[in-house]
Parts: structure tokens; C-alpha cells; sequence
């Protein structure tokens, strides 16, 4: 350890330090800009000058390495002289529009000009302006005349999201930060760009011109997203919902927030929200009161056996509830495999604090979409990577996770099962190893055999098996107590159905599985074709609800507005429900007293184990012909994503198209741009053939989640493709 002075107070650091740090650990603050704890260093700005004993100038904080018996001043006469003409320069040319610019009420500069600026600048020539540039439909850079240069955003495209997306252009007074000719910024983490810019160069351009800072209630939340569990500020104008930041958190999301968590709000108040109860009568969706539709819901319910398939996008309560309405409930429901149910120790998780992905020296990820399906677990493990961590792949396809793959075997998914001895030695090298199972992996029609597979590699090398949460509530429905026998595919024969937050058509391994039902109840926050009765529910941000993220770590959050229109919370009106139909221990008052009586008093920590009892079949069933890889792309996972407009402006939410390697595209006569027809018994999809030569011989990529692809099907299995001649078309 070394030991420094600073403003006359010792503070010991450990060797690599540098100034800035020891004034962090002291809590003495030193302007600045360009520094950001989590990016590397530039020391352009150098707004941090300090005095430092025997130094013949002003030193930067952030870059100056702290030696043994150190002096520092930070706000001595010459420290404060550098910081002031720092200050100065950096004023020289940016634009004087502080009460109409987003950033006002919130920015760096704006408030370190107050102790550190002039009240009138010494230069009078015409200040510069960089013109505003396009890069998408998320970040707005359409006043560029503001950027001072401190490259933040720069960094942070290449560190943290992986991909230099912005760059730094001239020279001198003609320095700008631009994009790459003719692109757009497209990383699913590009939002966090406007975070750390600290002016107002670059804001969000959903929330531009919408409200000023300090117009904005602020509640905390927690993302109703992917299995992380990312924590967030929810900030609020009149009941509505204005903008999404995230809240610091380090052992979960950190500072950062994926695209989809920041910007999905939007479709909280659009028009396809749902916000009276609907009964279809003659073909025809007429409104009604909740006493008509509620009275008429429980009378058909009770005439029948009714199943109930829940999105593990709901809250905790909420899955409680809808698991003691009488009928067998269900939230898996992109899973094709139910046989492991009843051989597994206990919840299938992580397997590990999130935090501890970084301590990892092997990594083994099978079948995930990573970047898209959990954006910021991909990003603890780029940075794992970066520092030595080996990452290696199974999968069915090679994406480019933008971080170092050490090893990779791509296979058809019908192989997936076999392909575990690869990577036995590069797993036994490490000292701490981990296999991480993905959605894909989940979703397999093999997948408790891919399951038992890890846990026997993980026990010949000593590796941990851990489960990609799939969403907010992969495992807090295994505490909700949900899993019914047999599955979804058991509940889809029942004769009514009850739906709980989700549209079958794009939430379900098979989009066709409620065609066989009778009679339809659909709780929904948004407008649906599906159903008999439409019920008004509220989503994450205008109930109180608990989440279980992929740790086992339970967060619960309250409304951060009141329901739109006569919506209520999903809880509510289940909680009615079971009082109408009878049924005893629905005696709640609120959403607090539903998690106590779903927890019990039981650590879930306790529950979670991802041992399980199953012997795979030593020759796993091979399949014949094409094979269909599913994904579901990060912005069609879940119906917030769905209905947010700029999200769906992005790349990412782009048609889905027909991917197949070169081999394929000869064998069937295919030329990038072509219309192909992928069927199979009872579906099919017409789509634009593409080109991925990274995909295995005898398969084609098709999405899921997409009404382009929904009549096509279950999400495995064989397909047929054929190409559609200019006659056909016609």
C-alpha cells in the first residue's frame, strides 16, 4: 500500500492507484469530465488539475499515478487557477442554451461553470457550430455545438457495449464526434451514451423536449425484463411516465441499462393500451364494467376445467394468485421439455451472484442469443474477458458477441446434446469454471438431457451449472409454485384458458396453442384479438410486485403512477376472481400480504439448486431434414418491447428473415434478397432469404416472437424450404 497526503489528510492505496482515486476513497471531489470510474482514462479535459508537491505544473488527478509520501492539494490557489482557465477554455465555444437544452437541471457542466466559470467570457469571436447528426432512433446528437471533446461516449462503445459505434474527427478546434459513415449507433446498449455524456451533446431522443429535470418525480423500480433484475428510476410528470434511468446497483446492473429496459416505457401510454374490460359478442369486441365482465368471466369458468398460462414477465403475486385459481397454471412457456419436472434438487438459477460472473476464469455458455437475450451479463462477461476470462460457445449459431471466444463448436440443434466433450480440457485448465445455460438451452425439445449433460461435465472438471434467467420471473414462478404437470402442452388441451400478460402468438414455444380452447379469458395490458373477455391489467409501473432474478435475489417495487383508465393491477384483479369463484385464501388486502404468503417465510436462497436426476439417452434422437433455429430478438421477447416505437425503429426490429449458409443457398437455388416459403405440417412463413455462412449445413434461422413468422409454429423442429419464383409471387 501506498501512502499519500491530500489537503493534509493521509490515505493509504494500493499500487496503481492514481490521485483521483485516493481523492474518491477520502471523499474529497475533484472537477472533471472526461473521467468516469468505470471507462478508461483520457485525461482530455483536464478539468482535475491539482497541485502536487515538487511538480512544476498542475497535474491531472485522473492520470497522475499516486507515489509513496505524496502530497496533493486539490483546492489551493494554483489548483483552483488551473481549474478556472480550464473552465474558460471550455467555454469559449459552447453555445449559450442552458434553458432550453435536456441536459439543463442535470448536467456537469452547467454546474461546475457556477464554481468554476467567469461571469462574462474575454472572447468575443463567433463561437464554432458542428452540425447535429442522425445516428437512430434512440440517441439524439442534434446539438453536437455542445461536446467538449471529453470522449466519454467513445469509450464507452468501445469498453463496455463492445463496438466503436462514435468516434473523433479533426483536429484541434475542428474535433467532432461522428459515427461511421452512413451508420447508425445500434448496440443494445447504446442508451447509456446519454449517461455519461456530461453535457448536453447527447440526450435521449424519445424524451427530448418532453419536461425539464426538475418537473420529474422519481421512484425506484425494478426492470420487468430479462432475468437480471435490473434496477431503475422511473421518473414521472403528471401520472405519466416521462423517461427511464438506472439506479447504481453494483451487484446487479451497476451503473447501465440495455435499450430495451431504458426505452420500453414508451409503450405504457400508447394507443394499443388496454384500458377497459371487453367482451366479445357475435364476433364483435363491445366495452363493459368490471361487475358484467367479471360475473360473466367467473360463470363460464365455473362451468368447466380451466387452465391458466402465466408470462413470466408477471409479478410474483401475480403468479401466486394465478396458481391457486383452481386450474393447472403454467409460465414456461417457451419450453418444448417438461421432463425434468419432479427429478430437480430444487429452482433452477444462476448458480453464483451475478457479481461473481467476474471472478470466473472459464466460461462454457450454451445455446444463448447472449447480447440480445441478456445484455448486461454479456457485458460483465466482456469485461471478464478482457482481463483473461476464457469464453467458449456451443450454440447452433455464431453471433458476434463482441468480446474474445477462446473456443466454439456450432452445430445443428439436434447435436447440441453431444457437443459437451469438447470443451472437457479447456474447462479442467481453469481454476474457477462455470456453464451457463441460455434461453436456447431452456427452450430445446431436449433440454433436460442438455441439462443432465452439463452436470456431468460440470462434475469432471469442477465447474458450476447455472441457468440464464429467461425473464424478470424464470425463477420466481418456480417459487410462485406454478409448474403444472405436463406442461404447457397438458394446460393448451384444457377447454378454457385463462391468460395472464401475454399474446400466445408471439409469447409461446408453439403460437397456435390456445386455438383448441373454448373459451378464453385474456389479462392483458393492451389491445388483443385474442379471447372471449379482454381485462384491463396494469403493467410493472403502475402496480406494487416483487421480482426474482436469476440469482435468487428478491426485489420488490411499488407504482410509480396510477393505472391508465379503468385498468387494474394484475394482482387485484385475480385476487377477485378467486373470491368469486369460491375459493378459499384469497383474503388479501395488499400485494405485501400475497409475497408473505407466498414466501412463508422460506429463503428462496434455500430452494435454489441446479442438480438434477436424469440419465439422457446415450444416442439423443436425430432429426431429419431442415432444421428451424429459433431466436426470439431482444425487442419482440415481451409485449413492452413489442409496442415501444422507438425500439422498434431500431435494426434489431427489423422482419425476420430466412438465414442459411452457402450450402444451403445452392442447394436451393437461392440468391440473397429471394422470397422463400418455410413450412411445415399446418404452418408456414413466407420470408426474404439472407445469407449467414456462420450457420450449420441443413438448418435455417427463423425467428420467433414476429406475426410474419407466427403461422410457421413450434420454435424447433424440421421445416421445409422452397423458393418462390417470380411466377408464384405473381
Amino acid at each position: 500500500m501506498l501512502k499519500v497526503e491530500i489537503d493534509g489528510r493521509e490515505v493509504e492505496v494500493p499500487h496503481g492507484s492514481t490521485v483521483m482515486d485516493a481523492t474518491n476513497k477520502l471523499g474529497i471531489y475533484v472537477p472533471h469530465f472526461c473521467y468516469h470510474k468505470k471507462l478508461s482514462i483520457a485525461a482530455n479535459c483536464r478539468m482535475c488539475l491539482v497541485e502536487v508537491e515538487k511538480a512544476p505544473k498542475p497535474l491531472p488527478a485522473c492520470a497522475t499515478p499516486v507515489t509513496d509520501g505524496m502530497k496533493v492539494k486539490t483546492a489551493s490557489a494554483l489548483a483552483k487557477t488551473a481549474q478556472n482557465s480550464v473552465m474558460e477554455f471550455l467555454l469559449i465555444n459552447h453555445p449559450l442554451d442552458c434553458p432550453i437544452c435536456d441536459q439543463g437541471g442535470e448536467c456537469q457542466l452547467q454546474d461546475l461553470a457556477v464554481g468554476y466559470g467567469g461571469s462574462a467570457s474575454r472572447f468575443e469571436e463567433e463561437k464554432r457550430v458542428v452540425l447535429h447528426k442522425d445516428i437512430g432512433p434512440l440517441v439524439a446528437a442534434e446539438e453536437m455545438s455542445r461536446c467538449i471533446q471529453c470522449t466519454r461516449c467513445v469509450r464507452f462503445g468501445q469498453e463496455v457495449a463492445g463496438v466503436m459505434e462514435l468516434g473523433m474527427a479533426g483536429r484541434g478546434e475542428h474535433s467532432e464526434i461522428v459515427a461511421f459513415v452512413g451508420q447508425s449507433v445500434n448496440s443494445e446498449l447504446s442508451g447509456n451514451m446519454i449517461d455519461v455524456c456530461p453535457v448536453g451533446a447527447l440526450t435521449s431522443k424519445p424524451f427530448r423536449y418532453r419536461a425539464r429535470t426538475w418537473e420529474l418525480a422519481r421512484r425506484k423500480s425494478v426492470s420487468p425484463h430479462d432475468g437480471l433484475g435490473s434496477n431503475l428510476v422511473v421518473q414521472v410528470k403528471q401520472n405519466m411516465v416521462m423517461r427511464v434511468l438506472p439506479l447504481e446497483n453494483e451487484e446487479i446492473n451497476e451503473c447501465w441499462l440495455s435499450d430495451k429496459e431504458r426505452f420500453s416505457y414508451e409503450a405504457l401510454n400508447s394507443d394499443e393500451r388496454l384500458t377497459r374490460p371487453m367482451v366479445k359478442r357475435n364476433g364483435q369486441w363491445e366495452q363493459t364494467d368490471w361487475q358484467s365482465a367479471l360475473e360473466f368471466v367467473v360463470s363460464a369458468l365455473k362451468k368447466t376445467d380451466f387452465g391458466v398460462l402465466a408470462s413470466p414477465h408477471s409479478t410474483l403475486e401475480e403468479l401466486y394468485l394465478a396458481g391457486k385459481l383452481g386450474g393447472p397454471a403454467e409460465f414456461r412457456l417457451r419450453h418444448a421439455d417438461f421432463s425434468a419436472d419432479g427429478r430437480r434438487a430444487g429452482i433452477p438459477w444462476l448458480g453464483m451472484p451475478v457479481a461473481e460472473l467476474a471472478a470466473l476464469d472459464r466460461v462454457l455458455v450454451v445455446g444463448s442469443f447472449l447480447r440480445k437475450d441478456h445484455p448486461l451479463i454479456a457485458q460483465r462477461l466482456r469485461q471478464a474477458a478482457k482481463r483473461g476470462t476464457q469464453i467458449h460457445v456451443l450454440h447452433s449459431v455464431d453471433d458476434d458477441w463482441l468480446m474474445p471466444v477462446k473456443s466454439r463448436k456450432i452445430v445443428a440443434p439436434s447435436e447440441i446434446v453431444n457437443g459437451f466433450a469438447f470443451f472437457e480440457e479447456a474447462l479442467k485448465s481453469g481454476r474457477k469454471a462455470a456453464i451457463l445455460l441460455g434461453n436456447f438451452a431452456q427452450q430445446h425439445p431436449q433440454a433436460a438431457a442438455i441439462h443432465a449433460r452439463a452436470q456431468a461435465l460440470a462434475q469432471a472438471t469442477g465447474a458450476i451449472v447455472g441457468f440464464l434467467g429467461e425473464a424478470a420471473n424464470s425463477v420466481g414462478g418456480y417459487v410462485a409454485g406454478l409448474p403444472a404437470a405436463g406442461g404447457v402442452a397438458e394446460i393448451s388441451r384444457k377447454k378454457a384458458l385463462l391468460l395472464m400478460n401475454i399474446d400466445p402468438r408471439f409469447d409461446c414455444a408453439d403460437p397456435r396453442l390456445v386455438e383448441g380452447a373454448k373459451f378464453v379469458v385474456n389479462l392483458s395490458a393492451f389491445k388483443s384479438d385474442v379471447g372471449d373477455v379482454l381485462l384491463p391489467i396494469a403493467p410493472f409501473t403502475e402496480t406494487a410486485g416483487t421480482f426474482v432474478n436469476t440469482e435468487g435475489r428478491v426485489q420488490s417495487f411499488h407504482a410509480a403512477v396510477r393505472p391508465l383508465g379503468d385498468a387494474r393491477p394484475g394482482w387485484k384483479v385475480l385476487r377477485v376472481l378467486g373470491t368469486m369463484l369460491g375459493l378459499p385464501g384469497f383474503e388479501f388486502e395488499t400485494a405485501v400480504q400475497v409475497k408473505d404468503a407466498c414466501l412463508k417465510g422460506r429463503d428462496v436462497q434455500a430452494l435454489l439448486s441446479n442438480k438434477i436426476n436424469f440419465e439422457p439417452p446415450a444416442t439423443p434422437a436425430s432429426s431429419s431434414g431442415i432444421q428451424r433455429i429459433a431466436d426470439v430478438p431482444i425487442y419482440f421477447a415481451d409485449p413492452l418491447a413489442r409496442r415501444s416505437a422507438p425500439l422498434q425503429k431500431t435494426r434489431d426490429a427489423q422482419a425476420p428473415r430466412a438465414w442459411m449458409n452457402r450450402n444451403m443457398f445452392a442447394q436451393l437455388g437461392l440468391a440473397s434478397g429471394d422470397k422463400v416459403r418455410v413450412s411445415r405440417e399446418k404452418g408456414e412463413a413466407v420470408l426474404y432469404a439472407d445469407l449467414d455462412h456462420k450457420l450449420p449445413d441443413n438448418c435455417v434461422r427463423v425467428a420467433a416472437g414476429h406475426a410474419s413468422t407466427a403461422g410457421l409454429g413450434p420454435m424447433f423442429g424440421a421445416v421445409s424450404v422452397a423458393r418462390i419464383t417470380a411466377q408464384q409471387a405473381a
